[in-house]
Formats: structure tokens, sequence, C-alpha cells
């Protein structure tokens, strides 16, 4: 029998932990008589061929360190079938067939192209299973992506040192986070920041609502001795945060007599979020992921993600015999999910939304 010749790829924007997930994935295999492969600069780099050895001592360390050790670039062209047979070539002249693919909702819409059955070249079929990785954590049928809980925990810390400083000086700041077009980076962080109000795309307010909700917040923060207020926003709240910003001087300053005195600063954390070395659940998750997904390759699983204890079960989803909290899911059914969460058809987004109301109080709106 022909020793497995096994890919990792990381692909789409870097999360903490994807290091940790390349480590473990590349120690089980080895421990399973496979060779390994990484895929330099994602699916680019698979269109390329440009593949290289892993060894133990190549992985060894890399459970600590932020980003990607293999890198990673966008590859829209990945959309079009004749750049897919391509990788494909490139894997059967490898002699590789079986891909893992980390990253999240374009890496993992590319691996089931690559994976679909119906374009496999008839004299080299290749199994692919995806492995969530996305700080945003908007990957469907998931309960946490690879990356969220380091980025969370930067956020909170951001924000405790902002805290400092608008105390001191008795300022409102209002503090954006990554999120695109998922609100949970900014309604988590909030809660563990201790703000007094979180904006996110999910709610739906346009500018005059989102204006509102931040003069309410300064004037409640006028009534207090410190005078200071946190607010985190979400990138995917459509309106830019200097524009909120001016709206929310404009109408403080049209009060006349009645205006409230509050110096407003923003902070724009942005890709501050995406770095650093991951948190121990990180680099927990991300190996036992890891290690349930090239098990299942190696027994002929493939067109899958290994999701991480998801809440509800999808109904074709199955528990991997190896760790009770890692399923397999197809991806067609997590990119369909995951469309939902991004729409807000979702049950989960819609249950995100209910519970952040119903702990509203938490926030120090008083």
């Amino acid at each position: 029998m022909a020793r497995p010749r096994l890919a990792i790829l990381t692909s789409g924007g870097d999360a903490p932990g994807m290091n940790a997930a390349i480590r473990a994935a590349t120690l089980v295999a080895l421990a399973h008589n496979a060779t390994v492969l990484g895929v330099e600069q994602g699916y680019r780099g698979l269109i390329n061929g440009d593949f290289r050895p892993l060894e133990a001592h190549d992985v060894v360390e890399l459970v600590r360190a932020g980003g990607t050790a293999l890198g990673t670039a966008r590859c829209p062209e990945f959309r079009e079938r004749a750049v897919r047979d391509v990788a494909r070539r490139r894997l059967r002249d490898a002699r590789i067939d079986h891909v893992l693919v980390i990253g999240g909702n374009g890496s993992l819409a590319g691996a089931h192209a690559l994976g679909d059955p119906h374009e496999q070249l008839e004299d080299w079929p290749v199994r692919v299973i995806g492995l969530p990785a996305s700080i945003d954590n908007d990957v469907g049928t998931t309960s946490l992506a690879i990356g969220v809980d380091t980025a969370m925990n930067t956020i909170v810390e951001a924000c405790d040192r902002i805290a400092d400083t608008a105390t001191a000086h008795h300022r409102t700041f209002i503090v954006e986070v990554m999120g695109r077009d998922c609100g949970y980076l900014a309604m988590a962080a909030g809660i563990g920041a201790g703000a007094n109000l979180v904006l996110f795309r999910e709610a739906g307010l346009a500018l005059d609502g989102l204006v509102d909700a931040v003069c309410d917040t300064v004037a409640q923060a006028a009534r207090r001795p410190n005078h200071r207020a946190l607010i985190l926003k979400s990138e995917g709240v459509e309106v830019p945060v200097e524009q909120l910003k001016a709206a929310v001087n404009a109408r403080l300053a049209a009060a006349g007599e009645d205006a409230i005195e509050a110096e407003l600063r923003v902070t724009v954390l942005g890709h501050v979020v995406r770095g650093g070395r991951p948190s121990a659940l990180d680099r927990l998750m991300a190996s036992r992921l890891a290690h349930a997904g090239v098990l299942a390759l190696l027994d002929g699983a493939g067109d899958q993600m290994v999701a991480w204890q998801p809440g509800r079960p999808p109904a074709r989803a199955t528990r991997t015999a190896v760790d009770p909290r890692c399923w397999l899911v197809p991806l067609a059914d997590v990119l369909a999910e995951t469309q939902a969460l991004h729409d807000g058809t979702s049950p989960q987004a819609q249950w995100r939304v209910k519970v952040f109301d119903a702990l509203e109080g938490v926030l120090n709106r008083g």
C-alpha cells in the first residue's frame, strides 16, 4: 500500500493558532506514516506547485507563534474551474492525495471546490478536509473558529488600557474592532471589557440610530464621577467611525445651552487584533481540530470540515471517533450556514443577538 502524501495549506486572513494546527497536523500525519508537505502562500502556491516537505523539527516550535509559517495570499482566480484543474495537476504531479485546508469562509469554499467529486481528475482523485480559522467567528456550524479567543483577548487588553486614559481625561472613546459581516468579536469583547455600548451590524441601525445610541451613552457618562465612556464598534457597521464621531459632535453641539461637554476620541485597532501569540485555548482547539482532521482524511473522509462543538449539530454532522468535541460537517452545509450567518437568517446569528440583548444589563450603562 502506497504511503499517503498529505499537503497542508493555510489561506485567507491569518489567525492566531494556525501554526498550532500546522504543527499538530504534521506530527499526527507523520505518526501515521504519511509524507507531509506544506503549501506556500495558500491557493496561489498550490497553483504554482510551491510545496516543501515538513518534518517534526520544522514544526515543533510553531505552537507559540502567531500568523502562519506557510504564508497566505488571496487567490480570487481559484473560483475558476480551469485554475482549479491546474492545482489538481500540481497535486497529481507531486503525488499528493490528501489536502488539509485551514482558513475561513473563502478558504473553505475553495476546499469544497477543490474536493468536488464531479471535478476530480480520473487518474488522481484528491480528498480535502477543512479546519475553521477566522478571528471574526463567522464560519457556520462551529461554535468557535481558530483565532477567535486570542483576538478577543487582544481587544479586551487594548480596551483596558484605553479605559485608563478615558477615565483620567474624562473622555469617551469609540474603539473600532475587526469583524466584517459578523459582530461577534465586538459583542463578546464588549462584555469582557466592560464597555458602555456595543455597535454591531446585526442590530441594523442606520446613522441616526447610531448617533442616538452614542449620545445617550455620552449623556449617561456625564452623570458619573469619572465621566468616561467606552464604546465598541464593529467594522461591519457601514458608517465609518470618523463620520459617526462627526455626527455625534454635531448633535451634541446643536443642543445649545443644554449641550453636554464631551471629548470624543477614536481608536481603530485594525490588524493589531490579528496578531500575537495564540492563547492556550486557541492552541488546544487548533491542535485537536487538526488531529481529528488528519485522522478523518487518512480514514477516507473528504469534502468536510471539522467543527468545534457545534451547539446544535447540523443534520448531516457526525461526531468524530477520536474527539467528542470535534464533528465532521459536509462543506456544502458549512458554506450554506455561513451565508445565513452573514445575512442574518441563521438561528445562530439570531440567537447571538437575542442573548446579547438579554445581557445588555452587564454593560455599564448606568
